[in-house]
């Protein structure tokens, strides 16, 4: 099939290139001129593990194309994919000016059949929306011509993105028309899994709901690690044996300092603001979200605590992004705790496999504060170290090494990546989340 993409972010680019990968031939429209032609050199301009590999084998065999002219991408294909920028408004809503932008700059040239396709994470009923901008201007026109609005909602995680692309737990397609369904269902034939068709609000509402479930579990093992800490039991075991429970299931069951990047924290928000705006109480979300705030506080009075006083100390912070395997920031518990510590006066040595250099645009060096080459660098003379992102360069580390290079041999695991009885045994004070 030939398919159109329009915004080359996080989610359409890995929708482009994922789709081209798999035969179609894929056109993706993007408004910023300097990330087309880095595009179209095979540059991806954020950090995703197998991306950048994989845009530059398609663009070898054709399969896909890149351009500024939304009027190009609407000729070479009738299925136009919105995978365009949401950003969160101050009181939690989404901000849907771009989605209305490629609707209204869509209707005022299109002359003949469109399926508009929601990639975007968009508020319930915006499928309502985008048809009622299309029809307007169509109007306007004195035009008469089909189109159909589709939600499809993404369910990347960053880090394993082409994974789940390639091999999702399931597909959800909202359409409300036969020909449209039939377009779907073609374009999705060869994925084994379930293909879930609704209608186009409750698969919007999918999306959010999923994700909200998702950072609520995070918050309820978070939870439950605090009053492990107070009565000495391990977080770890409560959610192994909680995990054998097929109703409840092993995944998001790894106590923290909580969650971040451009989901989570995003998509709560604004399910909470639906709900609000239809008068439905979602105040158990409004905890979730209160309980993912504090952690990074009290990861900070856990070193506090640890250290005695922070003031002219210094500290070694392993893990910037708010996952591994990427060098998204966005929402991450750092940008909540690197404040907290420089304001008790600590000194902090940084360092992130991928993250730095996003992290340096918030947070310059200086003199409370370096970016070092190296985990082992990051280290010496240091009074703790302190783990914030569970990146595998971390879990591989020369820990005699690292004992040898600090201050004091103390570690205050965010992550709770160590096992606390082999860190202990090699001479390290050891402090997790949840664990004795």
């Amino acid at each position: 099939m030939k398919l159109t993409v329009v915004g080359a972010g996080y989610v359409g680019l890995t929708t482009a290139v994922c789709f081209a990968h798999l035969g179609h031939e894929v056109m993706v429209v993007e408004k910023l001129p300097n990330k087309v032609e880095l595009l179209k050199e095979g540059k991806v301009p954020f950090y995703e593990p197998g991306l950048e590999e994989l845009l530059k084998e398609n663009l070898s065999l054709g399969r896909l194309s890149f351009t500024t002219e939304l009027k190009q991408g609407l000729n070479f294909s009738e299925v136009i994919f919105i995978c365009v920028g949401t950003p969160q408004n101050p009181d939690g809503s989404a901000d849907l000016s771009q989605v209305e932008e490629v609707a209204r700059e869509t209707a005022k040239i299109m002359e003949s059949y469109k399926l508009f396709v929601e990639k975007s994470t968009v508020p319930v009923n915006t499928h309502k929306l985008i048809k009622r901008t299309v029809e307007r201007y169509l109007q306007r026109r004195g035009k008469q011509i089909e189109f159909d609005v589709v939600s499809n909602p993404e369910f990347l995680r960053e880090g394993s993105a082409i994974k789940d692309f390639l091999e999702p737990d399931r597909i959800v397609v909202g359409v409300e028309s036969q020909r449209a369904r039939q377009i779907m269902e073609e374009l999705y034939r060869d994925f084994k899994c379930p293909i879930i068709f609704t209608d186009p609000a409750t698969s919007e509402l999918i999306k959010h709901a999923s994700n909200s479930f998702l950072a609520m579990k995070i918050s309820y093992i978070n939870m439950v690690a605090d009053l492990c800490e107070k009565v000495g039991a391990d977080v770890r075991l409560v959610a192994e044996g909680m995990g054998y429970d097929k109703r409840i299931g092993r995944e998001f069951l790894r106590a923290g300092i909580g969650w971040g990047g451009s989901c989570f924290p995003k998509d709560i928000k604004a399910f909470i603001k639906m709900a609000k705006d239809h008068g439905v109480d979602f105040s158990l979300l409004e905890e979730v979200d209160k309980i993912n705030q504090r952690r990074a506080v009290q990861f900070v009075e856990k070193v506090k605590n640890v250290l005695w006083s922070l003031k002219g100390k210094t500290l070694a912070v392993w893990g910037l992004s708010f996952k591994p395997n990427t060098d998204d920031i966005r929402e991450a518990p750092s940008l909540r705790i690197i404040p907290l510590l420089l304001k008790e006066g600590a000194f902090l040595k940084l360092y992130d496999p991928k993250a730095m250099e996003n992290f340096k645009a918030l947070y310059p060096p200086g003199k409370d504060l370096t970016y070092e080459k190296d985990i082992y660098k990051t280290v010496e003379g240091a009074s703790a170290l302190l783990i914030l992102t569970e990146w595998e360069e971390f879990e591989k580390a020369d820990l005699e090494r690292v004992k040898e290079l600090m201050e004091l041999p103390i570690i205050v695991d965010g992550r709770n990546m160590y096992d606390p009885k082999r860190v202990r045994e090699l001479g390290f004070e050891y402090y997790g989340v949840g664990v004795p």
